[in-house]
């Protein structure tokens, strides 16, 4: 009987949770945003205030998860994911809310989104004025990308491109390494593993698992270095970093 009463109270509270995300998102864009603007006059500094806010939002979102028993988060070594500055950090994507974890608790954090996402009325108001990088134009992605790492931002980005199946492999799309290698970035690695699998590319919200989810954050020790590219032959290496980032990321998961 506890059982079952504890698995609707997460039912309702995950529900609860994720309202209380989607009506955050229209409150920062019609109220928070807006006076933002009257207040810094230059597009820097406005978009770094509203990442900060963001920020903030974001890690009140991942508190709610966990007073209310939806989650567990442990975060491992998250000082060291505070001090970042200009890295580009790179991580699997087994769940809905990875973004919003990263977010929460890596600060000036920039970030590379779907297209789609700007169409979105929860989440569009915020994507524009936080000055989140769109995917929609592959030319000018990897500009964006540089201009935002030599700011000294800290750029996410997922290399599967998408959420990971449960059950399989990842495969790894180009972008991560084409930025690696057009950027020289400085790279951090993150390995998330949620446990039981919640929340993704399968699943609606509310097919929640039998017990509180529990996710776990851990920084890879070592990144794969990739060969500087030169025009004759950026494809090739590309697609060769690509695969060997792809490896790496299952083979450390597989250590956790």
């Amino acid at each position: 009987m506890m059982q079952k009463i504890n698995y609707v109270w997460r039912v309702f509270a995950t529900g609860l949770c994720f309202s209380v995300f989607g009506i955050g998102g229209l409150f920062l864009t019609l109220f928070v945003f807006p006076v933002q603007r009257l207040l810094c006059r230059h597009d820097h500094d406005r978009k770094a205030l509203a990442r900060k806010t963001v920020h903030y939002s974001f890690k009140f979102f991942i508190g709610l998860m966990q007073l209310t028993g939806v989650s567990n988060f442990i975060i491992e070594r998250k000082e060291y994911l505070q001090q970042l500055d200009g890295h580009l950090v790179m991580a699997n994507h087994p769940s809905l809310i990875d973004v919003v974890v990263l977010i929460s608790i890596i600060p000036n954090a920039d970030c590379v989104v779907k297209a789609h996402l700007f169409k979105n009325p929860f989440m569009r108001g915020v994507i524009k004025n936080t000055g989140y990088i769109s995917n929609a134009d592959p030319e000018g992605l990897l500009a964006d990308c540089k201009a935002s790492l030599e700011a000294g931002n800290n750029l996410i980005i997922f290399p599967e491109g998408t959420r990971t199946t449960p059950g399989e492999e990842m495969r790894f799309q180009r972008g991560a390494a084409n930025i690696a290698l057009r950027c020289n970035a400085k790279l951090t690695s993150l390995l998330i593993k949620v446990h039981p699998t919640t929340l993704t590319k399968m699943e609606k919200w509310y097919q929640i698992p039998e017990k509180r989810f529990e996710f776990n954050l851990q920084i890879a020790e070592t990144t794969p270095a990739p060969i500087q590219a030169n025009s004759e032959v950026f494809s090739k290496q590309s697609r060769s970093y690509t695969r060997e980032l792809e490896a790496y990321f299952n083979e450390e998961l597989d250590k956790i």
